[in-house]
């Protein structure tokens, strides 16, 4: 129904009083009639009063549901990220993000209860933070009309996640925290142009390590550098790999956006530094968590676009199928200072080494989670 202002509402109210008052002299059938009538007017005009009255917002709520791979420095920043812009969001239009968050910490049976969990109450949309859960809730929503958006994955493409990351192709699209590997690469020779003998350190089931550590062997094998793998699938698994790389006396270490390797940092880095070599890694949680450098993407800016992408689709109707992938520019280098000076290096000499390479070198001190 069509609002009426309040002027011309209360010219109804009034109009419909001066007619039935004109009418007291006419017979009582019409001044029934026309008492009718003014009554019926001034109902409508009440009715479009309290219309007009309500908020203009439209006060809907979405359940979001967010799966987490594993409680990891980089994951939760994006948890954390996600949740406070999805909050800003909904105070900006008026409507409520009814946000439901659960870890699986790596166990597929837990993540496939939490998947089914949101199903059953009918979520409105999901959001899977890592490789594994957007795979898992990739397969569980298939055939349905229920979106997903996925964070941190670092090659959709390359685990057919998505048709192609301009246009996804179904009902699930996101943000990639893709690793340029050579850059990382070239950080390593600009600190210390003698190194020979490269320590690649990954969990060999995680997704987003493959590419990467092919890239890996592919730089080393061109500029023909000795390179060894070490692998682990849990943190005690990690911290074995980590001695060994110590007693082979490698000069370097290259790890990926690797969550296996995230968790176990904070056990590994002392074993690192006290060998002074320097552990590289694909992403500023690395650092935080004591490895001497991490290059990569912004983990806090991710979820805010990551929230923004759940907007867009919850609030503006976007298809996931046509709305593209984000990617991110990877450019930020980021120094332990503590793992620095442990290992021997002077940051102002590494900063100078590294700024050829990066759009940013910034300094971090070792914690276990950001601020």
């Amino acid at each position: 129904m069509k609002k009426m202002t309040i002027a011309k509402k209360f010219g109804a109210v009034m109009m419909a009083a001066a007619l039935a008052a004109g009418m007291t002299a006419c017979g009582g059938a019409k001044e029934e009639a026309k008492e009718a009538a003014a009554s019926e007017a001034a109902s409508e005009a009440e009715e479009e009063d309290e219309e007009a009255a309500e908020p203009a917002a439209d006060g809907e709520t979405y359940y979001v549901g967010i799966c987490n791979y594993v409680d990891d420095a980089s994951l939760n920043q994006i948890v954390s990220n996600i949740e406070d812009q999805l909050a800003k969001i909904g105070k900006e239009n008026g409507v409520t993000f009814d946000v439901h968050y659960d870890n699986c910490n790596a166990d597929p049976t837990v993540m496939n209860q939490i998947i089914a969990n949101f199903q059953a109450d009918e979520c409105d949309l999901m959001v899977g933070v890592a490789t594994p859960v957007a795979m898992a809730m990739q397969a569980a929503t298939e055939g349905t009309d229920t979106p997903v958006i996925f964070s941190a994955v670092s090659d959709p493409e390359g685990v057919a996640l998505v048709e192609s990351n301009d246009a996804p192709g179904a009902n699930i699209t996101g943000t990639s925290d893709f690793l340029d590997t050579a850059a990382v690469m070239n950080l390593i020779f600009a600190a210390d142009p003698d190194a020979d003998k490269i320590a690649l350190l990954y969990d060999a089931g995680q997704d987003s390590s493959t590419a990467p550590i092919e890239a890996a062997k592919a730089y080393l094998d061109e500029k023909k550098i000795e390179y060894k793998e070490y692998t682990g699938t849990t943190t005690d698994e990690v911290q074995i790999a980590a001695k060994s790389i110590v007693a082979d006396e490698c000069d370097a270490i290259f790890t990926p956006t690797d969550n296996t390797i995230m968790t176990a940092e904070l056990s590994i880095y002392e074993t690192f530094a006290e060998a002074k070599i320097p552990h590289y890694t694909g992403a500023d949680s690395f650092a935080l968590n004591g490895a001497f450098a991490g290059y990569g993407v912004d983990y806090a800016n991710l979820g805010v676009e990551t929230a923004n992408m759940i907007a867009k689709v919850l609030l503006e109707g976007a298809d996931p199928a046509t709305l593209p992938v984000m990617t991110f520019d990877n450019g930020t280098a980021t120094v332990n200072t503590e793992t620095c000076e442990a290992i021997g290096f002077d940051f102002e000499t590494v900063k100078a080494a590294f700024e050829p390479f990066c759009t940013k070198v910034q300094e971090i001190q070792t914690a276990e989670s950001f601020e």
